[in-house]
Formats: structure tokens, C-alpha cells, sequence
């Protein structure tokens, strides 16, 4: 039985025109799968600058140590996501305008508030990755920056971006070296067994700084806004939820398992080393697959990567609130069409790289970043625990009693791991710690 939201969602899809009439049997099957990804993508969207420096720095500073609290985070990436897809499926509706019809103008201000502060922290990660790509080719950032963040511009409003994306994305492919290099590298695989398998948690401020950094680049609070907004706009219904799942599970699975290599393949090369200070440091893992070429490969990399969030994570925001508000939203449109959606993508691109072009150091610029999302996650992560509770929203397709507990324990973690790191800084700005 379906609620009358779900009729809603199979009768007309999210801007009010008419769906096509459902496919049946394999022709569905195939149809659906051609288009679906949006769990996939979101999830290893993750696995960008900032998400590479941190997990890098995960096994530099920790060796083998964060290993079982990734294990965790995989599992808590794999809940929210699959909450994520299934209210777009069956609401026909993305995460923004369901939290402006269930909650009140000023909870709604207050959830796009913390999507658009921690977009932009993610933009400037981005930039900050193009920098210091084109420095490890010894190409000084104020000199690539700048262009870098007008040809996106243009790219995206002009129209052009998606063919772009193919090249950016096969760039970013250069990643996929970590889990070579990870088996080239020789790790003590007993310690990583046992490190995956055994809890090991430390109470220290830098395990618990790296801990909350290693979930804001996971469970990003942009990738819900993302997936729901992208099952929405392939049109999915509720009969194809089964086929999104798998695809929001398989993708979680999938990109914290990179990940892992990331840290594995970092702590056999330079584990111990304590807190990356340079990309060329964090190049050294690729030294297994690539020898001399280690720091050109992980360049090659960085830059596609970079560039490839650094497009979707500010539309991603603009998208959110451009739907929570109502108004057009679409990079087909001039800026008289939609100033709100296209003001907001430039004005993120603007800030983002004036930010990256400071003079700071960038793995820790990279990692504060993630720290940010980190502490952002909880706040989101209640938007969607709420959502997805209420039958009124989802009818039969709710979280059942134990989902809802497993959710909440999830959403707890998240938020008890915040807290802590927010009470330790508190303290040692004050000298009591």
C-alpha cells in the first residue's frame, strides 16, 4: 500500500511534468540500471582531494589504527545513503524540499545554512588540490588557480561541463593505483587483519581530530543532498527501489574500500611518519606502482579529481537550495532566469579559490576542511534520521523499529564524536587540557 505521497511521486516527476509509463519485466530492469548511479557517484565523491590527504594522513600519523573505526564508518556511510535514494524514490522529491515542507522556515534555513558553509569548505579543498597538483609539476598555485576556477565557471554555465567530466573523471582514475600499490608495499597484514577485525580507539585529540576529519569525508552532507537529488532526476519510482539500493550499497562498499587502501598503501610506505605535510609526502604511497613517476601519477590524479568535485560540490548546494526555495534552478538558464541558483554556484567557485590561494599549509587545509564537514554531518544526518521515520513521508517504506534504532546509534557516533572534539578544543584554548 502506498501513501499519497508515493501516488504523487509515480504520477508526475519533480518540476510537474508527466513520467514516462513504467516499464515492465527486463526492458525496466535495463532501463533503470543504464541511468543509475546516483549512490554510486555520490558515495565516491568522497574520495576527492581532501578525502585522499586524509586518508593518507590516516596511515601516515596512525599506521594501521583507524582501520576498524573505517570499518564503522563504511557501515554508517551504507545506512544513510540507502536512506538517502530511498526517499527521493519514493517521494519523487530531493532532501531540500522535503526538509521545507516537514520543518519550519527556520530549521530549513538552519540545515541549508550548514549544507552551504560545508560546500564551500569543500570547494576551497578542491582548489587547494588543483594548487598543489600543479605544484608538484612545479607550477606555483597563484598561477593556476585563478584560470582554474573561471574555466570551471564557464564550463558549467556554458554548458560544456559534461563533456569535461569524462576527462576529469579518467583522470581521477589515477586512484585506482592505491590498491596495487597497497599489495606492492607489503604491509604486516596480520596487523591489518587485526586492526580491521578489534576496535582501537585513542582518546588523544589528534586520533579524535583525524576521526571526525575521516567522517566528514566519508559521510559528507552534501552526498544525501546529492543522492536523493539524483535518483529524483532520473525519474526512479518505487518500484525501482530494490535496483537503487544496490546501487547506493554497492557504491558505499565500494568507496570505503578504496579508501582503506589509501590508508593501508600509506601506513606500509611512510606509516609512523606522523601528520602529512606536503602532497609530495602523500605521493610517496605510489611509489611501489609508479617508482620516480609517483609524484607525476598522483599530480595526474589530484588534478581530475579536484576538478571534477569542484564542479559538482557547489552545484550540489545550489541545486538544494534552489529547490528548498522554489525558484528555477538549472545551468541551462541566464542569470536573470535563476540569480539565486547561479549566483550562489559563482559565488561559492569565487570564495572557494580566493580561500585556496592563501598562504597556508595545504594537507592541513585539506584536512580542517573535512574536520568541518565532520562536524557538520550530525546536523544533517537528524534532517534525514526525522525524514525517514515519518510514515506520513514514506508510508510502508519507513524505517522499521530496528532501522530506527540502528539509525539513531549511527546519528549518536556521529554526533558523540563531534562533541568530544569540540569539548577537547574548547578546553585547550582555555589551558585545561
Amino acid at each position: 500500500m502506498t501513501s499519497d505521497t508515493d501516488t504523487a511521486a509515480e504520477d508526475t516527476a519533480p518540476h510537474g511534468t508527466r513520467r514516462r509509463t513504467p516499464r515492465t519485466g527486463w526492458r525496466r530492469v535495463v532501463a533503470v540500471s543504464a541511468v543509475a548511479g546516483p549512490g554510486l557517484v555520490a558515495a565516491n565523491a568522497g574520495n576527492d582531494a581532501a578525502g585522499i590527504a586524509t586518508y593518507a594522513s590516516a596511515g601516515s600519523q596512525f599506521v594501521y589504527g583507524t582501520l576498524f573505526f573505517m570499518v564503522l564508518v563504511t557501515i554508517a556511510l551504507v545506512m544513510v545513503q540507502e536512506m538517502a535514494v530511498r526517499l527521493g524514490a519514493h517521494t519523487g522529491k530531493g532532501l531540500g524540499a522535503l526538509i521545507r515542507e516537514q520543518f519550519s522556515l527556520r530549521l530549513t534555513a538552519l540545515a541549508l545554512c550548514c549544507l552551504l558553509l560545508a560546500n564551500t569548505g569543500l570547494v576551497v579543498s578542491e582548489f587547494a588540490g588543483i594548487g598543489a597538483a600543479f605544484e608538484l609539476l612545479g607550477v606555483p598555485k597563484w598561477a593556476v588557480i585563478p584560470p582554474a576556477a573561471l574555466l570551471l565557471w564557464a564550463l558549467v554555465l556554458f554548458g560544456s561541463y559534461r563533456w569535461a567530466e569524462r576527462i576529469f573523471l579518467i583522470m581521477s582514475l589515477a586512484f585506482f593505483a592505491y590498491p596495487v600499490a597497497m599489495v606492492l608495499g607489503h604491509p604486516d597484514w596480520g596487523r591489518v587483519g587485526s586492526h580491521l577485525a578489534l576496535p582501537h580507539m585513542e582518546s588523544s585529540q589528534a586520533f579524535i581530530l583525524l576521526a571526525v576529519a575521516l567522517i566528514g569525508t566519508t559521510v559528507s552532507p552534501y552526498m544525501q543532498f546529492y543522492a536523493a537529488a539524483g535518483v529524483v532526476d532520473r525519474g526512479a519510482k518505487p518500484e525501482d527501489y530494490k535496483l537503487i539500493r544496490a546501487d547506493a550499497v554497492l557504491g558505499a562498499v565500494f568507496a570505503c574500500l578504496i579508501s582503506l587502501t589509501i590508508i593501508i598503501a600509506t601506513a606500509a610506505v611512510i606509516g609512523g611518519s606522523g601528520p602529512l605535510q606536503s602532497a609530495a609526502q602523500a605521493a610517496q604511497a605510489l611509489e611501489p606502482v609508479a617508482g620516480q613517476g609517483a609524484e607525476l601519477l598522483f599530480a595526474f590524479g589530484l588534478i581530475g579529481a579536484s576538478a571534477l568535485a569542484g564542479a559538482v560540490v557547489p552545484l550540489s548546494a545550489s541545486y538544494a537550495i534552489g529547490e528548498a526555495a522554489g525558484v528555477e534552478r538549472s545551468v541551462s538558464r541566464r542569470f536573470r532566469d535563476a540569480p539565486l541558483f547561479l549566483g550562489l554556484f559563482t559565488a561559492q567557485i569565487i570564495l572557494g579559490a580566493a580561500v585556496a590561494l592563501t598562504p597556508v599549509n595545504v594537507i592541513q587545509l585539506l584536512i580542517g576542511t573535512q574536520v568541518l564537514q565532520g562536524l557538520i554531518s550530525p546536523v544533517v544526518l537528524v534532517y534525514l534520521l526525522v525524514l525517514t521515520n515519518r510514515r506520513s513521508v514514506l508510508g510502508s517504506a519507513a524505517n522499521g523499529p530496528r532501522y530506527r534504532i540502528a539509525a539513531a546509534l549511527v546519528v549518536l557516533a556521529v554526533a558523540a564524536m563531534s562533541t568530544i572534539l569540540l569539548v577537547q578544543t574548547v578546553l585547550t584554548w582555555l589551558g585545561w587540557a
